[in-house]
């Protein structure tokens, strides 16, 4: 298996650079930046001291002993990044960017969010680090999680409604590229998926790493060996993505991604990009998109915020095209009875896109040995879900009524 990316930005085909000429010397001086203070021992050593004594890291390891039991396969393990500071693992690439962008001499931060939780925990390092912060997020995302813009505003940022397209995290990004090509000089962007033109996939999964490293040593240390399999929601899939990595080299351990389904694939109203998408550029890299057939990149869907997304980090499109990780859907309502499962054997409420990754494990766990392990990545808690739950079971009682 090849090193990627490579020095162009390349994971196989997919990734690179296509932003206009404006953005090009910004993304030029990031990338300087990053391969300049890498491997720097102080700027890691800030790093993994804010990691440890401000987030909370390591997570736990833990054992769902009650889950396995009523799946009556392999021993579960959820890896919590519930458990990290604001929520959920968003906050480890904050920190790294953050930290970047106070060396980089930068006053001001901009990010994007889609269910909220990059936004906070952007919001978060800005108020810790004395910089400015926007939060660019979909009208519709707003009124999903109100929650969490609540949190943003009391951390000190400013959340900037958009109104175009779908008003979801698709046009989030759209116009946060759009305020940093006019505001380059002064502004970091932190973007939040492994998604976006070079350095970002590849920066977004250095950072987030730290996932899949823990949970090598914890499953060693717990069980004596690697796991079977390891499962991980995807949207843009930065989460997926930190926990996969370090695994990427061990042939028996079974990498599975989990997209959003939404109504059904078979619909138009779904965010399986890995499914039903083909190679494409968008937002900066070349990556698989959700398409029509003249190019044009199609509306998402899905119950939860952070998934609503058309596209994927290229890393992802080079391991499924390797076939080095596999990729599947999960509806909506497949998703909710996760959700209400682990709440109810584990005492754990996850968020929408977690419980994706759960209501997969569901399925992969009965098919594999009780000898064998699975570990699914959680990566955030469900409290800025709720009303998105309420809303969704009224609408279903109400079809189902008529």
């Amino acid at each position: 298996m090849m090193q990627v990316p490579d020095q162009h930005g390349r994971f196989g085909p997919f990734g690179g650079k296509y932003v206009p000429e404006t953005l090009m010397n910004a993304l030029i001086e990031l990338e300087d930046a990053y391969n300049r203070y890498k491997d720097d021992p102080d700027f890691l050593a800030e790093v993994r001291y804010l990691l440890k004594q401000y987030s909370g890291r390591p997570t736990p390891l833990y054992y769902a002993e009650r889950l396995s039991r009523h799946v009556g396969g392999p021993k579960i393990y959820l890896k919590r990044e519930d458990l990290n500071h604001t929520g959920a693992h968003k906050i480890n690439n904050t920190i790294g960017q953050a930290v970047l962008a106070k060396r980089m001499g930068k006053k001001k931060v901009i990010a994007e969010t889609g269910a909220g939780q990059h936004g906070v925990a952007s919001a978060t390092v800005a108020a810790l680090m004395g910089l400015e912060c926007k939060v660019f997020m979909g009208e519709e995302d707003t009124k999903r999680q109100q929650l969490n813009v609540f949190r943003m505003k009391l951390l000190g940022a400013e959340v900037i409604p958009v109104m175009s397209g779908t008003r979801t995290l698709k046009d989030a990004c759209n116009e946060t590229l759009r305020y940093w090509v006019s505001n380059v000089n002064d502004t970091y962007y932190i973007l939040g998926s492994a998604t976006g033109p070079h350095p970002y996939p590849m920066m977004v999964r250095d950072f987030q790493r730290v996932i899949g490293l823990e949970t090598r040593d914890q499953i060693l240390e717990a069980e004596g060996r690697l796991p079977d399999a390891i499962i991980a929601a995807v949207g843009g899939g930065s989460n997926a993505i930190g926990m996969f990595h370090p695994f990427v080299g061990d042939a028996g351990v079974k990498l599975i991604g989990v997209e959003a389904a939404g109504r059904g694939v078979d619909t138009e109203e779904h965010a399986a990009t890995m499914t039903k998408g083909r190679p494409g550029v968008f937002q900066g890299s070349m990556s698989y998109v959700l398409q029509d057939e003249g190019g044009q990149v199609l509306p998402a869907h899905s119950i939860s915020a952070g998934l609503d997304y058309p596209g994927i980090g290229p890393e992802h499109s080079y391991l499924k095209d390797i076939k080095r990780a596999e990729y599947v859907p999960i509806t909506d309502a497949e998703a909710l009875e996760a959700l209400k499962l682990l709440s109810r054997t584990e005492g754990i409420i996850p968020a929408l896109e977690s419980a994706h990754a759960v209501a997969q494990a569901l399925k992969t766990g009965r098919s594999m040995k009780q000898d064998e392990i699975l570990v699914i990545n959680l990566s955030g808690r469900g409290d800025k879900d709720v009303e998105s739950i309420l809303k969704y079971e009224a609408e279903a009682e109400g079809g189902h009524q008529q």
